[in-house]
């Protein structure tokens, strides 16, 4: 039995995998600091769902407590670590930008210390579609350079792609990275438009449309995000024997590393999303329609070739169904 550390495991991301996980008969650790960026009591109800099962533990500790990270891989043997902890947000990081130090950048240093001292086989490691920053060649893909992040919290997430990947070359740890495209569905993040937006229009509070509507994101149903990430994490990486430093290849190396899309390779106008939403809640919402916000992009749109080549996955739930199962549970969650 493969025994998994998930880091942010009452997260949304975290919580979806680790019953994925626990259901193909994984050995489950679970770390989160449960911190308050969004709702504490919703990450509390994710991880009630999960306590209790077999093979299932949790530790209350974060990232950034170097001892308390380093006591941890000293104290238990795993196999396989995915790290999905972070300080998440494109408009957050603009408020509290040392969040984002602190977590991403100090908390991800001290997961490849572990990683490094203790044997483990493979790190899968979330990044972020917003790594693609100021590009406009679509779909992004993962040979494409990606320079120039738009947000302090996209910065933090190629630092950590550039971080595996030394950590690859110098200590030979294989290290994978998830490049995420918009997240949805049951038990979701508050801070996301399609959680927010279903708050508002369910109370008749006017929904804030930024860049008037014209924005296109690649949504990506949580179901297709886990079988991906569970498909990588037992594809252990090795080195590209075709790399060359002449002409290098940023989603593969010399080393054991790669990064993946995981995108619905679909994007979706952000007016049709709010009509299928509409459609759901069987109320229109009042719109409130503004400029694009700083950090924000127009369009995300993933090439997920890699994804399909190496473990034979291709995300395919449609926005209509995803948008219904979040409908459906947010209702029942909330009571309305």
């Amino acid at each position: 039995m493969v025994r998994v550390l998930v880091t942010g495991a009452a997260g949304f991301i975290g919580f979806h995998l680790n019953q994925r996980l626990l259901a193909r008969g994984n050995e489950v650790i679970g770390l989160d600091n449960l911190n308050d960026y969004y709702d504490v009591f919703l990450k509390k109800d994710r991880l009630a769902q999960l306590e209790g099962k077999p093979n299932f533990s949790f530790h209350k500790l974060d990232l950034a407590d170097c001892q308390g990270i380093a006591q941890l891989f000293a104290q238990q043997q795993f196999d396989v670590v995915i790290n999905l902890a972070a300080q998440a947000g494109v408009r957050y990081s603009l408020q509290n930008p040392h969040a984002y130090v602190d977590s991403n950048l100090v908390g991800f240093l001290n997961i490849l210390e572990g990683c490094r001292h203790s044997g483990v086989q493979h790190l899968v490691f979330a990044s972020s579609s917003s790594v693609y920053g100021a590009n406009t060649k679509m779909p992004f893909s993962v040979h494409d350079n990606v320079d120039h992040p738009v947000s302090l919290y996209a910065a933090t997430k190629k630092a950590n792609e550039l971080m595996a990947h030394s950590y690859s070359h110098l200590y030979g740890l294989p290290t994978t990275g998830l490049r995420f495209f918009t997240v949805y569905g049951p038990w979701g993040r508050p801070d996301m438009a399609l959680f927010i937006f279903t708050k508002a229009i369910l109370v008749g509070q006017p929904i804030d449309v930024f860049n008037y509507g014209k924005m296109r994101r690649d949504f990506t149903y949580i179901d297709d995000i886990v079988e991906g990430v569970v498909r990588i994490a037992d594809k252990i990486p090795e080195p590209d024997p075709n790399w060359s430093g002449n002409s290098p290849d940023p989603g593969t190396s010399k080393a054991p590393y790669k990064i993946y899309n995981i995108g619905n390779n679909q994007p979706v106008e952000l007016m049709h999303l709010i009509e299928v939403l509409e459609g759901c809640l069987g109320i229109r919402a009042e719109k409130k329609m503004l400029p694009i916000q700083l950090g924000d992009v127009p369009a995300t749109y993933a090439d997920v070739d890699d994804l399909v080549k190496d473990v034979g996955f291709k995300p395919n739930t449609s926005i209509e169904r995803g948008v219904e199962q979040f409908v459906t549970w947010y209702r029942s969650y909330y009571q309305i």
